[in-house]
């Protein structure tokens, strides 16, 4: 990106102090250099948005995301810029199961986000007939057309089975997206299976097999983490963007002009830039642009947003879980958490025979929000109660004994409207947002390109260089 050449001082500012808007101010200051200023403006207390890292049990642990994909290159290579690249670890061998007729199954593998490519994989997991259903879907007609976008539950459904759906499928997708399989469009969940289809697979089964060996010969994890967690990526981010977030200060108005923007404040105050970064979710987005951008407001004010809850458990040291990484409850099921996460089995840091044992809990998704403690006063402590009750109830299944007596310490966050729902349709809506977006502002965040650290570590530096280059005369 070329600097602008401008009379006066840059000024841009980044709404929103999550890994996106941080990310865009690092590209930002980059690309204007030292002279510019880039305020970066939250209006919660703190800066991550919905990445943290707490102390459990004197324990550094991540209770949003704790993980990003290592074989898309977005956030290896920001880490690596960012000097951290030696503290990456990847997960310890260990296998996450499904939870399904209060016990535990394996993983089904290989299976495209939990979709299978032939009966073994679910073999005593789903339901016979939907085994059967499966193993003679690729004699079974396919009416398919490029204009289809089916939600991913429906299509695994109809060709599969829905015993499929339940117990292979929306565990996988819940972890992803906070939400169903029949509420993620297949389009914008797996992208490369529509595109197997598009092209002319005969069946579901062909074109599932076909995406999988298309990756037969990847190597190396899939998924990696920082140690001492997410804190130290928006640290070092923070310092190499040389910004000093004003937090706790809400934008309220958004107005254009014909040199940039006008961002009016809950505190009265307003303040005028060359232009913005827009790193807040949709809705948000769409609420500051209703007035000003108003066809492309009312599209991002009506992305709906998906809640959950992570409770974060520290256990004395020694204490034994079950031998994998996590368990993914399958839908319809009576333990009351979503998922597991045994992070002291599935990260190698996080071990050790002194040091006190991480577990995570997963409540809540699209439709089914946790209630909050305006409507179910004590909520947090029940939740931790639910989470330790389920999690005995898995350690009996495993021939474990029960860890609820062990417990040294506990944390419970609260993610409302923490994913945007991305259900049939909704990339399409998003592209036709970018299509319309104005002059000198863009847009970042999860609800764009995808929900993942990676995906949102590009989008917002491609926010930032269209910025840029609206500031930049053309020569």
């Amino acid at each position: 990106m070329s600097r602008p050449v401008m009379s006066r001082r840059i000024r841009v500012a980044v709404v929103g102090g999550g890994i996106s808007g941080l990310t865009a101010a690092f590209r930002l200051r980059q690309a204007l250099g030292s002279d510019a200023q880039i305020d970066v403006v939250e209006s919660s207390d703190r800066l991550g948005g919905v990445l943290r890292t707490v102390d459990v049990g004197g324990r550094a642990v991540d209770v949003g995301a704790e993980a990003f994909i290592v074989r898309r290159p977005e956030a290896l290579a920001l880490i690596d810029e960012l000097g951290l690249a030696d503290d990456v670890v990847s997960p310890s061998g260990a296998r996450p199961a499904i939870w399904s007729g209060a016990g535990l199954h394996p993983l089904p593998a290989p299976a495209l986000m939990g979709i299978p490519a032939s009966p073994e994989p679910v073999a005593g997991l789903v339901d016979s007939d939907d085994l059967d259903r499966l193993a003679g879907e690729a004699d079974r007609p396919l009416n398919w057309s490029v204009t289809q976008n089916p939600t991913v539950g429906d299509l695994v459904a109809d060709r599969f089975g829905p015993s499929v759906v339940a117990r292979s499928v929306d565990p996988m997708l819940g972890g992803v997206y906070s939400s169903l399989a029949a509420d993620i469009g297949l389009r914008e969940a797996i992208p490369a299976l529509a595109a197997r289809l598009d092209g002319g697979s005969p069946s579901l089964t062909a074109a599932v097999r076909s995406v999988i060996d298309s990756g037969a010969g990847a190597s190396g994890p899939v998924f990696g983490t920082l140690i001492g967690g997410y804190r130290r990526l928006l640290d070092a981010l923070t310092a190499a963007a040389a910004v000093t977030p004003a937090l706790a200060r809400a934008v309220v108005t958004l107005g254009s002009g014909a040199d940039g923007w006008t961002l009016g404040f809950g505190d009265g105050g307003s303040a005028d830039y060359d232009g913005v970064v827009l790193a807040v979710p949709a809705p948000v987005a769409g609420e500051l642009l209703t007035e000003s951008a108003p066809a492309i407001g009312e599209a991002l004010v009506a992305v709906p947003r998906a809640s959950s809850v992570v409770v974060s458990i520290a256990l004395e040291p020694g204490t034994r879980l079950p031998d994998h990484s996590g368990v993914l409850v399958a839908t319809g099921e009576t333990l009351r958490a979503k998922a597991f996460t045994f992070s002291s089995r599935k990260w190698p840091h996080l071990a050790g025979d002194d040091e006190p044992v991480s577990v995570r809990a997963s409540f809540g998704r699209h439709g089914a929000p946790v209630p909050d403690e305006d409507d179910e006063p004590g909520v947090g402590e029940r939740l931790v109660a639910d989470a330790l009750a389920d999690l005995d109830a898995v350690c009996a299944a495993a021939g474990v004994n029960a860890v609820s007596a062990r417990v040294v310490d506990s944390y419970v966050q609260r993610w409302p409207g923490g994913l945007p729902v991305y259900g049939p349709g909704h990339l399409a809506a998003m592209a036709r947002v970018d299509a319309h977006r104005p002059p000198r502002l863009a847009l970042a965040g999860s609800a764009y390109a995808g929900v993942g650290v990676p995906a949102c570590i590009g989008r917002a530096g491609r926010a930032a260089a269209a910025v840029v280059a609206d500031l930049t005369p053309e020569t």
